[in-house]
């Protein structure tokens, strides 16, 4: 089987697939669905799969792509300026960062734990999908507004 296409509009998938985030940024790869289902992932780039993503089968199935909750830290200033800040220092390291809100998620480092509490952010340990910002090179971002897994929506 192969994927034909990706969409976020199906109804009722065949099945499901769950990866983390590094699992979902991919152009080519063999996959198996949670259930059992084979299938080849050929992107003619690489793309980072979202969570709720529909990946269609040539024989028309969807397998709906799920992320999987990982070690993160969820991040939050003392205000909207302070946040700007936590994310510049965020961005100047080149790590990724999903943004929900006035909250910045990332991966656990105890390194940059010790020094987001040296700038006196809250950080707290969580276990959560992570989908990060796309950065501006990636035209499947949702630097839109919308936001990514977590009981919030794409759409």
């Amino acid at each position: 089987m192969r994927v034909v296409s990706i969409s976020r509009d199906f109804t009722r998938p065949a099945d499901t697939i769950t990866l983390d985030e590094t699992a979902r940024h991919r152009r080519r790869m063999r996959f198996v669905s949670d259930n059992g289902i084979s299938f080849m992932l050929d992107l003619p780039e690489a793309r980072r799969l979202r969570h709720g993503d529909g990946l269609e089968l040539d024989d028309g199935r969807v397998i709906e792509v799920r992320a999987v909750p990982e070690a993160l830290y969820e991040i939050c200033g003392r205000n909207n300026r302070h946040t700007l800040i936590l994310a510049w220092q965020l961005g100047n390291r080149h790590l990724p960062a999903q943004i929900i809100g006035d909250r910045i998620r990332i991966r656990r480092d105890h390194v940059i734990r010790d020094m987001l509490h040296g700038l006196a952010a809250t950080v707290t340990e969580i276990e959560a999908p992570f989908d990060p910002e796309g950065g501006a090179y990636d035209t499947h971002n949702h630097g839109d507004g919308s936001e990514g897994p977590g009981g919030h929506s794409h759409d």
